[in-house]
């Protein structure tokens, strides 16, 4: 462990901890201090003035990033039969239901979205319990309960992502990789960060956007200053 603490000693040296900087330099900076030797995702943490306890500040939504998040994203349809076609055509992974529904029911969960159509809720309902409590159950308001399954398809190929705060009030997503150009990890957290902004609850009081940072999968965390985020 002494070689990672040398290393993490290292990235630390680079920036001040704690000293809110540009999301321009934030974003070069979390690739200067990043030390692993994959590429790494990197992630956003906003935090918001919200109690999510109550159901008029939840916040939930989902967003295209215009430079996708760099990872290949496994997509499952689970759809009728007239509707497979379309699926496969617009590069879903995996295709079917009964099989599928039994295949998860025995421990399968080799995939990253579930997309399903309204017709077969009521059996994808069966999986309530084991892609619930994983974030992985088709919402239609994530657009994942839908007749277009073929157009669900390709947007969470091109970079579409859900996100929800949890109960300490932390919206957190995966925005890019640490090998993106500088520029594209910043218009990606800035069109996440838009979209969460668009989203305020009218119940929500006083300052809305606390805290933003910025991190990738081993890096410490680089806060954001939420008034330079253009």
């Amino acid at each position: 462990m002494a070689k990672l603490t040398k290393k993490r000693k290292e990235a630390l040296a680079k920036f001040e901890p704690g000293k809110p900087y540009p999301l321009a330099e934030a974003a070069k900076l979390v690739k200067e201090i990043t030390y692993t030797n994959f590429d790494a995702s990197v992630d956003i943490d906003v935090r918001l003035g919200v109690d999510p306890r109550k159901s008029n500040q939840m916040v939930r939504g989902v967003v295209t990033l215009p430079h996708g998040t760099g990872k290949e994203t496994k997509v499952l349809v689970l759809c009728t039969p007239d509707k497979e076609e379309e699926a496969k055509a617009a590069g879903a992974d995996y295709v079917g239901l009964d099989e599928y529904i039994e295949k998860i029911k025995g421990g399968w969960l080799d995939f990253d979205v579930v997309i399903t159509m309204p017709q077969v809720m009521s059996k994808v309902g069966q999986l309530g319990r084991i892609l619930g409590p994983r974030g992985l159950m088709p919402n239609p308001k994530s657009g994942t309960v839908t007749m277009e399954v073929g157009k669900a398809v390709k947007e969470v190929k091109q970079g579409k992502i859900d996100f929800k705060v949890d109960k300490y009030g932390i919206v957190h997503a995966s925005i890019g990789k640490v090998s993106f150009k500088p520029e594209q990890i910043v218009e990606n957290a800035q069109e996440f960060i838009s979209t969460i902004q668009k989203l305020k609850p009218a119940a929500a009081k006083g300052t809305y956007i606390k805290s933003i940072y910025l991190s990738s999968t081993m890096s410490p965390g680089i806060k954001v200053d939420p008034k330079a985020i253009d």
